[in-house]
């Protein structure tokens, strides 16, 4: 059968360096810093103190109050990045039969904050249960996407995907799936997370995955360098709008890339730690380039998934090595990450709207906190180190890589008749 060609017509987010899609990109255009002191909780007794919060946010904003009690952290992210997302779009029921239009959104963790309310609420009585109605629509992750169906009518495949910190990225993969095989005309995908709490922290506190920088936290994100020593706990989410092209056009929406080929991949061997070969981060890239059918020469630009993680970051370049050969270092990379720490399962989205937007404007955002290189990784590679760079991008590369080894890889195209 032929497939589909499926393009992005819409675009929301809620960041550490910027509550919308205009006010992020700013932001990464500036190399902004999203990086600081937890204000969520009392941190004093945690080994990390310090993570990327969404600055400025109340929640009485976007819902009303009756609202918010419904909905953890974690889904008023996502159901914010979604409505910003769908009016970006314009479809309308007048433009789109919204009983075609499809929803995957979803968390890496979910409600985990709400969770360890809960619970520790629970640990102070007596035995009584007196859990909230909402204890179990308020944590589990896949309830978003039902409520952004219930809202706007939406009656078109309707789920979420997990895969830890790939689970938005495979969201986009499943969404683009349901588009090129002809199963929907226009599907909404995405993730966020808000594991800002006791419980997030001081479970990745006790895995070592986190950056204990404490004494300059500003500079604790620092993706490739030789001194990195964890990644830094963001929070937020992202959602896009895929539509198959033939519907976009008909409807004359603004396209802002073409979605051209996804990879898929597992590790198969750690459930934390990457190969430190980076085999599946290889296989994934690999994938995407042959579902698309374009040449390794063709990249112009990697989002990569670089956390600042001393065995991630080298795994990856290892990768890109392998896989590019000596047109690896024609291509600009960059990690996202060293701005808005590491967003679990919101950081695939976020990253591929940060990947069509350097499409889209022609400028790749910088890799901040670089001072100094790591010989381990090959000091040709351009990491876009520390300044933001004009470059006419064609084809751009977004990464995410979950624990478990689980790996995607999505290619844009900066669109074209």
């Amino acid at each position: 059968m032929e497939l589909k060609r499926v393009v992005v017509t819409g675009l929301g987010a809620i960041t550490p360096i910027g509550n919308n899609v205009k006010d992020f990109w700013e932001g990464l255009a500036s190399g902004r810093n999203g990086v600081a002191e937890i204000t969520r909780f009392d941190s004093s007794k945690f080994k990390t103190h310090f993570a990327a919060e969404v600055k400025d946010f109340n929640p009485l904003d976007y819902f009303e109050r009756k609202e918010v009690r419904k909905h953890d952290l974690f889904a008023q992210f996502l159901l914010i990045a979604a409505d910003e997302a769908i009016a970006s779009s314009h479809i309308t029921p007048i433009n789109t039969d919204f009983d075609g239009v499809g929803v995957v959104l979803t968390a890496g963790i979910g409600g985990v904050t709400h969770f360890y309310n809960e619970v520790m609420e629970h640990a102070k009585g007596d035995g009584t249960p007196r859990f909230s109605p909402y204890y179990i629509p308020k944590m589990i992750l896949n309830i978003p996407a039902g409520v952004v169906s219930i809202k706007y009518g939406f009656r078109g495949p309707n789920f979420a995907t997990v895969s830890a910190c790939a689970s938005s990225s495979h969201a986009i993969v499943a969404a683009f799936d349901q588009i090129r095989y002809g199963k929907a005309e226009v599907m909404l995908a995405g993730g966020a997370e808000a594991g800002i709490c006791e419980a997030g922290i001081g479970g990745f506190n006790a895995m070592h995955a986190l950056s204990l920088r404490n004494d300059d936290p500003l500079t604790a994100s620092r993706p490739f360098d030789k001194n990195r020593d964890g990644f830094v706990m963001g929070e937020g989410g992202g959602c896009i709008v895929l539509e198959s092209l033939d519907h976009a056009l008909r409807r004359g929406a603004d396209i802002y890339a073409e979605l051209v080929g996804v990879g898929m991949s597992g590790d198969a061997y750690h459930i934390t730690a990457p190969h430190p070969e980076g085999v599946g981060a290889l296989f994934s890239m690999e994938r995407a380039l042959k579902d698309a059918g374009v040449d390794k020469s063709e990249i112009d630009h990697i989002n990569t998934h670089g956390t600042s993680t001393p065995q991630g970051d080298l795994a990856e370049t290892i990768a890109i090595k392998k896989l590019f050969g000596e047109h690896s270092r024609h291509i600009s990379l960059n990690s996202t990450k060293s701005m808005t720490g590491h967003l679990l399962g919101g950081t695939g989205a976020v990253e591929a709207i940060a990947t069509i937007l350097a499409l889209r404007k022609g400028l790749i955002p910088p890799t901040i906190n670089h001072f100094e290189d790591d010989p381990q990784i090959d000091p040709e590679l351009d990491f876009t180190f520390n300044q933001a760079r004009k470059r006419d991008i064609r084809y751009a590369l977004s990464n995410a890589f979950g624990f478990g080894g689980q790996n995607t890889s999505l290619l844009f195209k900066k669109y074209t008749i």
